[in-house]
């Protein structure tokens, strides 16, 4: 399914050239002692209000108030070819670029396009102690914050949203079978390090308040990391925080089997099923029921999909 385009991807080409060495990398210094913290946009180049939000920092100049703040546009060449006829193709070039986090990826032999960048990045990353990682979705949804997984800095990540005061809707995962994502990386998934990561995804694609939530999230982000003044950040939320923050945990994903995976109902994400052993996917000669009372359908997507490939995460309230 096709959905409406509301936003323009940005132009961000005079960001190209930062201070690091590395293409759309940007490290601001204060001078002054405190965090390094980092923001990423474009992991996915079809996802683009995390730009969106980045590009509003550079153009107000906005400087941390101490430590060092990592401005990232990840994957620029996907984004580059980004089409509003065929808007999906742009997601990555050769392999999903957050998939590819693991020591035995980054520092294999395997090629591709989104390994050469994150290799590049790499050490922006490692060096971070606090990371935010500006996603969207592909069919419309209410905005979720992805946390590590669950005994691998799963808590510390759902308690920083917390402190985050956004969304309301905190999700501890269970990682993904394709490979590691960044958020899970080193110490973002080590329970005794204080290093910590979190991963938003702001809602469909395209839509205008997709961008909204990026640039609110991001700035209570900054506030949360004392990286940048609470005057300014505060200044620049616009939207209402939730009244409650409610913590889904992720107990299984659903990984496709072939090509003839299907959803009975047209699910949007977010629905609560409330009876154990309901139908909610085929998949060829497999059926797919829920597992318990209350079941939550996190991120159904068929826009991906191919053999080995998440398309639903099943989890429960807490």
């Amino acid at each position: 399914m096709n959905h409406p385009i509301e936003i323009s991807p940005p132009d961000i080409a005079p960001y190209k050239q930062g201070n690091t060495g590395v293409d759309y990398v940007h490290v601001l210094d204060s001078g002054k002692p405190g965090p390094n913290v980092m923001v990423q946009a474009l992991t996915h180049g079809n996802e683009f209000c995390g730009a969106i939000a980045l590009k509003q920092l550079f153009d107000e100049k906005i400087v941390p108030q101490q430590g060092r703040l990592t401005l990232a546009f990840a994957n620029v060449a996907a984004f580059g070819r980004f089409d509003f006829a065929d808007p999906d193709r742009s997601r990555y070039i050769d392999e999903d670029y957050n998939r590819v986090w693991g020591d035995e990826a980054l520092f294999g032999p395997r090629d591709s396009a989104e390994l050469r960048r994150a290799r590049e990045l790499r050490p922006f990353v490692d060096a971070a102690d606090f990371l935010l990682d500006l996603h969207s979705m592909h069919e419309p949804c209410r905005p979720i914050m992805v946390c590590a997984v669950q005994g691998k800095g799963g808590e510390k990540s759902a308690a920083f949203s917390r402190r985050i005061g956004v969304p309301g809707d905190l999700l501890i995962d269970t990682g993904h079978p394709a490979g590691l994502r960044m958020i899970e990386r080193g110490g973002f998934g080590d329970p005794a390090s204080p290093k910590t990561a979190v991963l938003i995804e702001c809602g469909q694609h395209w839509e205008k308040g997709a961008a909204e939530v990026a640039v609110d999230t991001l700035f209570r982000f900054l506030l949360a990391t004392g990286a940048v003044s609470a005057s300014i950040c505060k200044s620049r939320t616009r939207l209402a925080p939730p009244a409650v923050q409610k913590l889904i945990r992720v107990t299984e994903a659903v990984v496709a089997k072939s090509m003839d995976f299907r959803f009975p109902y047209l699910f949007k994400g977010l629905e609560v099923v409330p009876k154990a052993g309901t139908v909610i996917a085929t998949d060829g000669a497999t059926t797919w029921r829920t597992p318990y009372d209350g079941c939550v359908m996190v991120m159904p997507s068929l826009a991906h999909v191919k053999p080995g490939t998440t398309v639903l995460r099943l989890g429960r309230y807490d």
